[in-house]
């Protein structure tokens, strides 16, 4: 099927991208008689680049102008076989547009599929800066990626998936398709954590849901094999700079080389100085801040970051690289650059336990299972933490 985005691209090479002129053509697909200012607003974009981009599918037969912008039934079957709408639940799909946030039945059934998931999920390991997210979170970050158009028939990458979001679009697809799992979205998982692709493995097996585990160690660059395959990226990397870098710099070589991709960077809120660091970092890897979403993700037992991150949607452009290539040796997770040794006193014996990289037990979940060496009590109270150099 001949791809009528990118052949309209070479003809008027909006600075936005494919994605943009993409999203114009979903828009008229989901709502039929859209005006053209309309059509301009829900996408963001100058009125004159929208009416250019429409006069170039009315060219193409793509479109008609007919009481508004109207697709014609080469459109349609463009958009439903082309970009993989074929057979989607509009109904479903509009009201999450335009109310992303409500309780609607269906995000209510899919929260309770994922309660038992998330439940049974493996336990966090700290020292790879693994953090629960909540099932609202993970579900959330799944409703984002269908608000910018980045779920049907897309190709998605999660890049570290402890907080089981790949799982979460698996069940956001299955409602959009009637349970129909003959569509063209796949998802990709890649993470150094093999419980975590084992346990994603298995549930997208048991329920028929498009993902494929990956395990990758991120320290080395990633295989030909994965290098612009995607349309998106979700990542919650370690909150340090170095990890930070790491992460969104294998997500770029992933990435379709396009201007207007989205990237979902989940972090902590930091200071100002911090959040000045990154953003000359986001700078100097060519890409743009599109959205802040603060308090946007709940984690549970994080109270070092106050239980809460912010959602940062980044967009690449034409001059968007990666900042590391090659492979990485230094630090990247927050107990290798600043190790924090914590002492428990268990509270039967009064044993005191320490507690961290350095240690015996790594981290305190270790403990908990072990139990206290003295008399196998399974309980402890925090009662230090030092930062060690």
């Amino acid at each position: 099927m001949l791809n009528y985005i990118e052949k309209i691209n070479k003809n008027i090479n909006i600075e936005e991208g494919k994605k943009a002129i993409e999203n114009i053509l979903i828009t008229i697909y989901l709502k039929e008689g859209i005006s053209t200012k309309e059509l301009a607003r829900k996408n963001l974009l100058p009125i004159p680049i929208v009416a250019a981009t429409k006069k170039e599918f009315i060219n193409n037969g793509l479109v008609i102008q007919d009481r508004g912008t109207r697709l014609t039934d080469k459109g349609r079957h463009f958009v439903e076989e082309g970009l993989g709408f074929k057979k989607i639940n509009k109904d479903l799909y509009m009201r999450l547009l335009m109310e992303p946030w409500d309780e609607h039945i269906e995000v209510t059934e899919i929260k309770e599929k994922l309660q038992e998931v998330f439940n049974n999920r493996p336990q966090v390991d700290v020292t790879i800066d693994q953090s629960k997210s909540s099932i609202d979170t993970s579900l959330k970050r799944a409703i984002l990626c269908l608000e910018n158009h980045n779920l049907a028939g897309k190709r998605i990458l999660c890049l570290g998936d402890d907080d089981l979001v790949s799982i979460a679009l698996g069940f956001l697809l299955k409602k959009l398709f009637d349970n129909n799992i003959h569509h063209n979205t796949l998802i990709t998982v890649m993470d150094i954590d093999k419980r975590i692709l084992d346990y994603i493995n298995n549930i997208a097996i048991k329920e028929s849901l498009p993902i494929k585990c990956e395990y990758v160690d991120f320290r080395n660059p990633l295989d030909n094999d994965f290098k612009n395959q995607f349309d998106c990226f979700f990542t919650d990397p370690p909150y340090t700079i170095e990890g930070m870098n790491l992460f969104i710099s294998r997500g770029i070589d992933a990435l379709k080389d396009d201007s207007g991709l989205n990237i979902y960077f989940s972090y902590a809120h930091k200071s100002q100085e911090f959040q000045l660091s990154m953003q000359k970092y986001f700078l100097s890897m060519g890409l743009t801040i599109s959205e802040v979403k603060p308090r946007f993700n709940i984690y549970e037992g994080a109270s070092i970051i106050g239980n809460t991150g912010q959602m940062v949607i980044l967009k690449t452009t034409n001059i968007t690289k990666a900042l590391i290539k090659t492979p990485y040796k230094g630090a990247m997770y927050t107990g290798e650059i600043k190790e924090t040794v914590r002492s428990y006193r268990c509270r039967q014996c009064g044993q005191i336990i320490k507690v961290g990289r350095s240690e015996k037990f790594i981290n305190i979940e270790i403990l908990k299972s072990k139990g206290c060496y003295k008399c196998n009590s399974q309980i402890f109270d925090l009662i230090q933490r030092k930062k060690m150099s």
